[in-house]
């Protein structure tokens, strides 16, 4: 269980009060939000830049499945496994995300989808208890103060037959190393701290934990892993991609595509694992 750490007297509310001030994505599409083209174009960005997703979320294996999505967002992977016909419920914290996510499901005529305002910390004050094929969950539960609950409420919804894929920040990786070299740590500050800075487009974030490929063993406790896959290297320069430019920074630029996908399989900033609950979790 995670302890005294920098996040573990956030309030929560501090973390709802960020996300629903810059819902994740939101700013992928200069088109008028809440639009088909808008939430196209949102889609398109996303997995243009991170096209690890699909591949990982393996939309179309859970065709007639259940699908429980913690941390949905704006909505883009919860309507890529809608579309591809499981019967999803998706929660978040954030209140305006949902409102997104909702509004997209409603542009796009799917009604396979419920969606659920909720603290994942106490997940099952929300959700009812039931049986889910898939527990999915990209880059979310590291910003909740206590992710290790969220990680026993998860349990509840799983069986040994189901599958759990998860996305938590690789804290062995370029992206940490280039906020320490940008930014350096401010005097007293934790190297996590530093990391929650950084760790989004918005600075500030109010918690974000990082785990090692070893280290997330110990997080996932009552999960036998199945998978560990380390992917992601942004090699964009900011202020043409916040332009809608894809330019490469000059080190990216002029590397060869193999040794690129080689440093993001070592150094990459998810760490991507599919876990089956242990026997010994089923029996309890």
């Amino acid at each position: 269980m995670i302890t005294n750490t920098p996040f573990s007297n956030i309030e929560l509310e501090k973390v709802q009060n960020y996300w629903n001030a810059r819902p994740c994505n939101i700013r992928h599409s200069p088109s008028l939000v809440g639009t088909q083209q808008y939430f196209d174009e949102v889609e398109a960005r996303k997995y243009l830049v991170e096209p690890h997703i699909p591949l990982f979320a393996e939309f179309g294996k859970w065709k007639g499945k259940r699908v429980l999505e913690i941390g949905c967002g704006l909505g883009t992977d919860t309507i890529n496994f809608a579309r591809a016909g499981a019967r999803v419920t998706a929660v978040d914290l954030s209140t305006e995300s949902l409102t997104l996510a909702k509004k997209r499901a409603e542009v796009f005529g799917l009604d396979n989808i419920t969606f659920h305002q909720a603290n994942a910390e106490q997940l099952s004050d929300y959700v009812p208890v039931e049986r889910y094929d898939l527990v999915y969950s990209f880059g979310v539960i590291h910003h909740t103060p206590h992710p290790d609950r969220v990680i026993e409420q998860i349990h509840k919804y799983l069986d040994m037959d189901s599958t759990f894929k998860i996305m938590v920040y690789h804290r062995n990786s370029w992206k940490v190393f280039w906020m320490f070299m940008k930014y350096g740590k401010k005097p007293g500050e934790t190297l996590d701290e530093l990391i929650a800075r950084y760790s989004e487009a918005e600075t500030g974030c109010p918690v974000t934990y990082s785990y090692s490929a070893e280290s997330v063993g110990d997080f996932l406790k009552g999960f036998d892993i199945l998978d560990t896959r380390i992917d992601h290297i942004f090699p964009y320069s900011i202020p043409e991609y916040k332009k809608y430019e894809y330019t490469k920074v000059w080190y990216f630029r002029y590397l060869p595509y193999a040794l690129f996908r080689m440093m993001e399989r070592r150094w990459g900033w998810h760490l991507c694992v599919t876990a089956r609950q242990s026997q010994e979790v089923t029996r309890l």
